[in-house]
């Protein structure tokens, strides 16, 4: 008797050329530590146990999410029994240091870990004691991809000290992959360009209301054979549930991407499909994109984000939004 196949979005495929392979759909850990709302420690396992138990084995991480909240629930929850080491793969990032400090000064988005405030540290000295500092909260003893996290106006520290840092880190075995992770795409071309990293995670910047990355960033990528997983699906959520209200990158959505929004998914009901199983399927048409990483809060989630990875898209739907959008995918 043989065992039944794992779904698509199980499957591990390579990460670039680098040696780590990601699961398709993979779960971003900053709503486990407390991304605009609160969530317990119940609520956290049960979310990354239903990950696990629907095939999810890539997972995301960064010091940033609840000030290292996200990094111990996700080290703790991977300690546990039956899950051995080579069948997951974890990526964190460097950039900001957790110190002590006023928590009233910190980002006010997480309601994570309290005493501690980040501190934008892109040097060499900052990459290795984050890392250090990451080991020790998750518990894990070696992260299989590092990404540079949000160094927007951060370029020349992060370019001749972390960069440099996360190379010698791979060059030594200590981590398989390095990367970036930002919200933009003109400095991940950069960091494409200039450097050799093995991976970029995009947010926002693919997306059906934001396609900025197919103009150069995508066809960089698969040139150089770098690894592009694509976070922000729903940019923020409105992609999910364009209703008044509906958030845009993290803010109140302006009226006009509003009614964009409300004009993909009265095109996607036409059709009988989910606005969100298009967004969050639409990347991985591309051929240059890896993985998507997806957020989840709680198991509902999860199930939630699953049935739209799963849902028929007939072609003739994908046709309609390229033209709404004026672009090809």
């Amino acid at each position: 008797m043989t065992s039944a196949s794992p779904p698509w979005f199980a499957e591990r495929v390579p990460l670039g050329r680098s040696r780590v392979t990601v699961s398709r759909i993979g779960l971003g850990t900053a709503p486990l530590a407390g991304l605009f709302s609160a969530v317990g420690d119940e609520q956290a396992t049960a979310t990354l146990d239903a990950a696990w138990a629907a095939g999810v084995r890539y997972f995301d991480t960064a010091p940033h999410y609840g000030a290292g909240l996200a990094e111990r629930r996700l080290g703790s929850f991977l300690a546990g029994t039956g899950r051995p080491r080579a069948e997951f793969t974890v990526s964190t990032k460097v950039g900001r240091l957790l110190v002590p400090g006023d928590a009233a000064l910190g980002d006010e988005a997480f309601h994570g870990e309290r005493g501690l405030v980040r501190v934008r540290d892109y040097s060499a000295e900052g990459v290795y004691r984050s890392l250090a500092e990451s080991l020790e909260r998750s518990g894990l003893e070696a992260f299989d991809t590092v990404l540079i996290h949000d160094p927007d106006d951060h370029w020349e520290d992060a370019v001749t000290g972390a960069y440099p840092a996360l190379a010698r880190l791979r060059d030594q075995g200590a981590v398989r992959a390095i990367g970036a992770g930002m919200n933009q795409t003109a400095m991940l071309t950069r960091f494409v360009t200039e450097t050799d990293l093995d991976c970029v995670l995009v947010a926002g910047r693919y997306s059906l209301l934001d396609r900025s990355a197919a103009d150069v960033l995508l066809p960089l990528c698969a040139e150089r054979e770098v690894g592009v997983l694509v976070g922000g699906v729903f940019n923020s959520g409105i992609l999910a549930d364009p209703s008044p209200g509906a958030t845009y990158d993290y803010a109140p959505a302006p009226d006009e991407v509003l009614r964009r929004a409300r004009s993909l998914s009265e095109r996607c009901a036409a059709r009988g499909v989910p606005l969100a199983a298009a967004a969050l399927q639409f990347p991985l048409r591309h051929p240059a994109v890896t993985g998507v990483v997806l957020g989840a809060r709680s198991p509902l989630e999860v199930t939630e984000n699953i049935a739209h990875a799963t849902a028929e898209i007939p072609a003739q739907l994908w046709a309609e939004l390229d033209a709404l959008a004026g672009a090809r995918p």
